[in-house]
C-alpha cells in the first residue's frame, strides 16, 4: 500500500535519498531487514516523512531498491549472445557483487525469510517472476538460448530459471556460513556453468 505523497522539508537537500538508503543499510545490519520501519529510517536519517515519501512509496518500495532498482539496473549485458552461461553469470554476479560490497553483516541480515522484498523479487506469483527481476531476465536469456539451439536439454524454461536462482541463493547461504571466506563470484560462475552443461551447453570457457 503506497504511502502519502510527500515533499522534502525546506533545507533537506537532494542528497536526502542517499541519506535514507544509508540509514536503511545501517538498520538492516543492526536488526535485519524485517526491522525496517519508515519512522525509524526517517529518524536515523534525520529527514521528515514527507521527504521519505517524496523518494519512496513505502517501506517495500525502499527495500526493492536493494533487490532490483538500485542493484540490478536494466542495462544490456556485455557477454555475447552465444555465451548464455556467461550472460546468466553476469546477471547474478552484478547483483551479488553489489551485495558483497555492502558487507557480510548486510548479507546475513538481508537474506532472511522475513524480508518481504527479497521474497517478492526472488519468488513468483501465479507462475510468473516479477517483471524486471533477475529471475525474469534470466528466463528471457534461457528462452533465447533454447530457441538458438544453445541449450538443447532444457524442457521447461521457467523451471530452469527458478533452479538457477535456487543455486545462487545456496551460494549466498554458503558464503554467509563461511564468514565471507569464499569467493562468491567464482562459486556462482562454476555452479551455473556446471548446471547449464547438464542441459547440453557447450561452454566457451572449456
Amino acid at each position: 500500500m503506497a504511502g502519502p505523497p510527500g515533499r522534502p522539508r525546506r533545507g533537506e537537500t537532494r542528497d536526502s535519498r542517499q541519506v535514507i538508503l544509508d540509514a536503511t543499510v545501517a538498520i538492516i545490519k543492526e536488526r535485519g531487514a524485517g526491522a525496517v520501519r519508515v519512522r525509524d529510517v526517517c529518524e536515523r536519517a534525520g529527514v521528515s516523512t514527507g521527504t521519505f515519501y517524496h523518494h519512496f512509496e513505502n517501506k517495500d518500495d525502499l527495500l526493492m531498491f536493494f533487490v532490483r532498482d538500485g542493484f540490478f539496473p536494466a542495462t544490456d549485458l556485455r557477454t555475447p549472445r552465444d555465451d548464455p552461461a556467461g550472460r546468466i553469470v553476469e546477471l547474478y554476479s552484478s547483483l551479488m557483487s553489489a551485495y558483497v560490497a555492502m558487507g557480510e553483516d548486510f548479507m546475513k541480515s538481508f537474506y532472511t525469510t522475513d524480508n518481504a522484498a527479497l521474497s517478492a523479487s526472488f519468488g513468483q506469483t501465479d507462475g510468473r517472476f516479477p517483471p524486471g527481476s533477475v529471475m525474469a531476465v534470466s528466463e528471457e536469456e534461457i528462452t533465447v538460448a533454447v530457441s538458438s539451439g544453445l541449450l538443447p536439454g532444457v524442457r521447461d524454461v521457467h523451471q530452469a530459471a527458478a533452479d538457477i536462482c535456487t543455486l545462487v541463493k545456496g551460494c549466498v547461504f554458503e558464503w554467509c556460513l563461511s564468514g565471507a571466506d569464499l569467493d562468491l563470484g567464482e562459486m556462482i560462475d562454476r555452479l551455473i556453468r556446471d548446471h547449464l552443461r547438464a542441459w547440453g551447453l557447450r561452454d566457451r570457457t572449456r
